[in-house]
C-alpha cells in the first residue's frame, strides 16, 4: 500500500495552498505599516511606541516558535498550521475589539491581540517551509522555496495598499479585523488541499532537541550564518518600510491609498526578484551562496545610496535596489537552511530560522524610528553598515557543502543516505512507475 500513501492532491496544487500560509503571516506586520502614524495620532504614542505593535507580534512569535516546530515535527505540519491560522485571526480580533471600543485606551488590548497573533504565526510560515522541504526534493526544492519566498513577498507587495485601502474606506483598525477573515479560508484550503508524505515522525522531546542540537554541533557555524543574513534581511527590510510610512506623512503629506502604493515598489522588487531566482537556482544549485553574496552587495549598494544623496530620486531608487537586493538573498538561504537537517528535524530548524527571522522584524521599526528622529540619514548608513558586516559574515562563513552534505542526523538535504556513503542507486527504467519517486530511501 506504499504506492498509495504517495497520492494524493498535485504537490504544485498543495505548494499553492501552503503560499498563502506566508502570505497572510507577513499581512500580520505589513498591512499595518501604512496605518500605524494613524494608531500613533490616535492613541497619543511616539514613533517608537507605535513600532512596538509590530514588535509584540514578531517577539511573541519568536519566542514560541521552538515549541511551534516540534510539535510539528512531532506531530504533522498540517495539525499545527490549521489552528495556528485560526489562533493568528483570533488575535486579530481581540486587537480590532480593543482599539474600536477603547479608543485611545485601547493600546493595551491592542499589544495583547498582537501577542496573541503572534503566537499563532508561530506554527505558519516556518512549519509551512518544513512542509515545502518534505514535498519536494533536489533543484525542484529551491524553485518550490523561491516560489514560497515569492507569496510571502506578495504579501509583503499586497498588504501596504490593502492596508491604506481599509484605513481609508473603513478605519485604521480595521485591518485588525481582516486577519480574522481571512485566516479562516485559507485555514480550510492547507486542510483541505495538502497531503503530508509519509516520513520519520521525531521522537520525544528530549530525543528531539537533542538531535536538533546534533545538527548544530555538526553544522552550527554556516547554520548560524544564515540565521543572522536572514534575519538582517528582515530587520532592515522592515525598519526601511517603516521610515517610508513615516517619512511619506512627514515630508511629502502623503497618505492613505498613494502611500500604500509608494510602499508597494520595494517589496515589489524583493517579490519579483525572489520568485525569478528561485527558479533560476533550481538549474543552478552550486550558486546558492553567490545568490546570497551578490545580493547582500547589491542591499549594501542600495542603503549607501540613500545614506550619501539627500535626493528624493536616490531615497526611492535605493531603497528599491534594497529590495531587489533581498529578494535574490532569500530563496538561497532559505533553501541552504531548509536542506540543513532531515525530516524528524526540518521544522525545528526552520522554525529556528523563522524565529531569528521574527526577531529581526520585531526590532526594525522601533530603532528605525528612534534613529529617525536624530536624522533622515543615519538610518540608511546604520543599515548599509550593517549589511556589509552580514556580506563579510557570509563569505567566510556560510559553507554549502557543509550544509547540504551528508552526515549524522544533520543531513538530508537533497535526498542522501545519512552517515556513511553509499554509491547512488539508480531506480531501472523498466520498473513500474508506481514504485520510483521521491518516496525512495537507499538502504544503509
Amino acid at each position: 500500500m506504499a504506492g498509495s500513501d504517495t497520492r494524493g492532491p498535485n504537490k504544485w496544487v498543495q505548494l499553492a495552498a501552503l503560499c498563502t500560509v506566508p502570505l497572510i503571516m507577513v499581512l500580520g506586520n505589513s498591512m499595518l505599516i501604512p496605518v500605524l502614524p494613524d494608531m500613533g495620532r490616535q492613541m497619543d504614542l511616539d514613533k517608537s511606541t507605535t513600532g512596538l505593535a509590530v514588535t509584540a507580534f514578531s517577539l511573541a512569535a519568536g519566542i514560541a516558535i521552538a515549541l511551534a516546530g516540534f510539535f510539528a515535527d512531532r506531530y504533522g505540519r498540517k495539525v499545527v498550521i490549521v489552528p495556528s491560522l485560526l489562533l493568528y485571526g483570533l488575535g486579530g480580533f481581540i486587537s480590532g475589539l480593543g482599539a474600536w471600543l477603547l479608543a485611545e485606551n485601547g493600546f493595551f488590548i491592542v499589544m495583547v491581540g498582537r501577542v496573541v497573533q503572534g503566537l499563532g504565526a508561530a506554527g505558519t510560515a516556518p512549519v509551512a517551509m518544513a512542509f515545502v522541504g518534505d514535498l519536494f526534493k533536489g533543484p525542484e526544492r529551491v524553485s518550490a522555496l523561491g516560489i514560497l519566498e515569492a507569496s510571502n513577498g506578495l504579501g509583503k507587495v499586497v498588504s501596504p495598499i490593502l492596508g491604506a485601502l481599509v484605513g481609508a474606506l473603513l478605519i485604521w483598525w480595521g485591518v485588525f479585523f481582516a486577519y480574522a477573515f481571512m485566516a479562516i479560508p485559507f485555514a480550510l484550503a492547507v486542510w483541505f488541499l495538502t497531503k503530508e508524505p509519509r516520513r520519520e515522525k521525531a521522537g520525544s522531546a528530549r530525543q528531539y532537541f537533542g538531535a536538533v542540537w546534533d545538527v548544530f554541533k555538526k553544522k552550527g557555524v554556516p547554520l548560524t550564518a544564515c540565521f543572522w543574513a536572514g534575519s538582517v534581511a528582515l530587520f532592515i527590510l522592515f525598519g526601511v518600510l517603516f521610515f517610508l510610512s513615516e517619512h511619506l506623512e512627514s515630508a511629502h503629506a502623503i497618505d492613505g491609498v498613494p502611500k500604500g502604493w509608494l510602499i508597494m515598489w520595494p517589496v515589489l522588487a524583493m517579490s519579483i526578484t525572489s520568485f525569478t531566482s528561485g527558479m533560476y537556482l533550481q538549474r543552478h544549485e552550486n550558486l546558492l551562496k553567490s545568490a546570497v553574496v551578490a545580493g547582500l552587495t547589491i542591499l549594501v549598494a542600495g542603503m549607501a545610496l540613500v545614506a550619501f544623496i539627500p535626493e528624493d530620486w536616490a531615497f526611492f531608487t535605493g531603497i528599491i535596489v534594497g529590495g531587489v537586493g533581498t529578494g535574490l538573498q532569500l530563496p538561497g538561504l532559505n533553501n541552504l537552511v531548509t536542506s540543513a537537517a532531515s525530516t524528524e528535524q526540518r521544522a525545528g530548524i526552520t522554525s529556528i530560522y523563522g524565529a531569528v527571522r521574527f526577531f529581526g522584524v520585531a526590532f526594525g521599526p522601533p530603532l528605525y524610528g528612534a534613529l529617525m528622529a536624530v536624522s533622515d540619514a543615519l538610518p540608511f548608513w546604520f543599515s548599509a553598515i550593517l549589511a556589509a558586516i552580514t556580506l563579510a559574515i557570509t563569505i567566510f562563513f556560510i559553507h554549502p557543502d557543509t550544509l547540504m552534505g551528508t552526515g549524522g542526523s544533520g543531513g538530508g538535504g537533497g535526498g542522501k543516505s545519512q552517515g556513511k556513503q553509499l554509491p547512488g542507486w539508480q531506480v531501472p527504467g523498466t520498473l513500474p512507475g508506481g514504485t520510483r519517486g521521491d518516496t525512495y530511501e537507499p538502504l544503509g
